[in-house]
């Protein structure tokens, strides 16, 4: 927990910096802290992704992040220190309630991110992701050695920026920041709605309701918690401007957009937000688009490069680009990963997704057991019931543009790969929408906000049984704090795998023993990747991943075999 603490503390402080710097450039006129950082996490992402282009993001990357740290304390120290003492003039003005409620949560989370991680991904592929950025950065036709280093998120990029992978090896929870500077911006919200008794305060403010659900994804770094809490704060920005947008405002609004597209591309429908504002505020906003028009084209040529490099097409997994590089994921292993995911939201086959019609695909998907058939059937609740809500108690067009949006949201994913953690965002925020429809009682709203730490405290610390909402052997039991992780945070893999090394053409790598989840690699030394999944793909579609040179920095490509190999 300390080390984590102290670390921190030195990303605040540099997306701070970068933050009022990023500012600056953009003309965003923002005063808020938070979202100073957050403006920070998106300018580092930028920078990092470049460098990664070009090399690791490792000690030389750190030593210019100093160099412009102190840069932009030089020039811009005035700014900083009254953002600075902004910031704590409103700490103090909080209620004692909602300190205690803002200390006790920031302890829990910390405790929660030096635990063992949870979340199955990690071990399948982010702890590999980011262990390639900060050794080698971008490497050409890395999906060829494991086809989910092909889905390289940017805020694995990010993460890796603040691996601090040449002081400590394991520090792997920049969510669990995240979700700390969601909870505090919501608090600071929820302060400011007991004063003007707007709603929109309101809303966001009672984000920290939904803890209990952030915590399981916070000791990894999983892009679904930057997701969670961005839009909200997209939410409330958009809810509080769209009447009277300027020209910082829809800057802002794009910024967030585009850092949560490149985070996660199934956040696609949130462009539709850019689209409605500028299409409402065009006389107003069109005579300032120079700068985020060309934001925009750098993050699209930054989504671009970076998957062109990592696997030879301009989207992963695609059925529509035929990349001619000589490291490009070979079509027919596309095409199989793109079936792939689109039926594993329905828990079908392949085969059976091809047979079954729309109607009994939908039947099955919302009858799926556990959470998933749960959260499943609370979204076409709210896709139901939310517009009553809306005509009811809060006719204004800002909401319903929301609810448009959430609506093809969830159109999208039901083509695409349906799994409700990427629709988790409309469902969180329209719950508390209908919530505060009915409830605005200050006392009962702050007295289920300290019930909702309960459970946090109990999964934290007791040990809790999943099975009754999952059936995944690794997801049966959460992970408890350890009294051993007050100081020093836990490895960043769960499990203590042996690794064998296997030989295969020229390729030398590392595979976990033992290891009975296909796509696991854990915390190997590169390369790594589970020899059941070469035997797969070598029987199967009879290819191999192979080195291109000598040097790993140089890639991979995909081998066909001939009938006599």
């Amino acid at each position: 927990m300390l080390f984590i603490a102290i670390s921190w503390i030195y990303i605040l402080f540099t997306t701070i910096n970068f933050g009022v710097g990023f500012d600056k450039i953009m003309n965003l006129k923002n005063k808020d802290f938070v979202t100073t950082s957050i403006l920070g996490l998106f300018s580092v992402t930028i920078l990092a992704s470049i460098w990664a282009i070009f090399g690791r993001i490792n000690i030389e990357f750190h030593f210019v992040l100093a160099v412009l740290n102190i840069f932009c304390i030089l020039k811009f120290r005035n700014e900083i220190t009254n953002l600075y003492q902004s910031f704590l003039a409103d700490l103090k003005q909080l209620q004692t309630s909602l300190k205690i409620i803002l200390a006790v949560v920031s302890i829990l989370i910390i405790a929660q991110c030096a635990s063992i991680p949870f979340i199955i991904d990690n071990e399948s592929y982010y702890i590999q992701t980011i262990e390639w950025l900060n050794e080698y950065g971008f490497v050409k036709g890395i999906a060829n050695l494991h086809l989910f280093l092909g889905q390289t998120s940017g805020w694995h990029v990010t993460q890796s920026a603040f691996s601090f992978s040449f002081l400590y090896k394991n520090f792997n929870d920049l969510s669990g920041f995240c979700l700390l500077l969601g909870n505090l911006f919501a608090i600071q919200k929820l302060s400011e709605y007991y004063r003007n008794n707007n709603s929109n305060y309101l809303i966001i403010g009672l984000l920290p309701f939904f803890n209990i659900f952030f915590f399981q994804f916070i000791s990894a770094p999983s892009p679904d918690i930057p997701v969670y809490v961005f839009s909200f704060i997209f939410f409330f920005y958009f809810l509080e401007n769209f009447e009277k947008t300027t020209s910082e405002v829809f800057n802002l609004l794009l910024i967030l957009v585009l850092f949560l597209i490149y985070i996660k591309n199934t956040a696609l429908a949130f462009a539709l937000f850019p689209i409605i504002l500028l299409a409402i505020h065009y006389k107003s906003l069109s005579k300032k688009l120079l700068k985020p028009v060309l934001l925009s084209i750098i993050m699209l040529s930054l989504f671009v490069i970076k998957n062109m490099i990592i696997c030879g097409s301009p989207i992963f997994p695609s059925k529509s680009f035929t990349s001619l590089t000589d490291y490009a994921v070979p079509d027919l292993i596309q095409s199989f990963y793109y079936n792939e995911i689109k039926s594993y939201g329905f828990f079908v086959s392949t085969e059976q997704y091809n047979s079954m019609s729309v109607l009994e695909l939908f039947s099955q998907w919302i009858k799926l057991p556990k959470l998933n058939g749960l959260f499943n059937k609370i979204s076409v609740l709210l896709i139901l019931a939310v517009p009553f809500f809306i005509y009811k108690f809060n006719n204004k067009k800002a909401i319903w543009y929301l609810y448009i949006v959430m609506f093809v949201q969830l159109v999208l994913l039901l083509i695409t790969s349906p799994q409700y953690r990427f629709f988790m965002n409309f469902v969180l925020f329209f719950s508390l929408f209908c919530l505060i429809c009915i409830i605005q009682n200050k006392k009962i709203l702050q007295a289920l906000l300290v019930l909702s730490i309960v459970p946090v405290i109990i999964v934290l610390f007791f040990s809790v049984n999943l099975s009754t909402l999952s059936n995944h052997k690794s997801l049966m039991e959460i992970s408890t704090f350890s009294v051993k992780n007050i100081v020093f945070p836990h490895k960043n893999s769960k499990n203590d795998t042996d690794f064998e090394t296997i030989q295969i053409g020229n390729l030398k790598y590392n595979s976990p023993k033992n290891n009975d989840f296909f796509w696991s690699n854990g915390d190997g030394n590169l390369p790594c990747v589970n020899k059941e999944q070469i035997s797969y793909f070598e029987k199967y579609f009879q290819i191999i991943p192979q080195m291109r040179t000598n040097d790993l920095k140089d890639g991979f490509y995909a081998k066909k075999l001939s009938t006599n190999e």
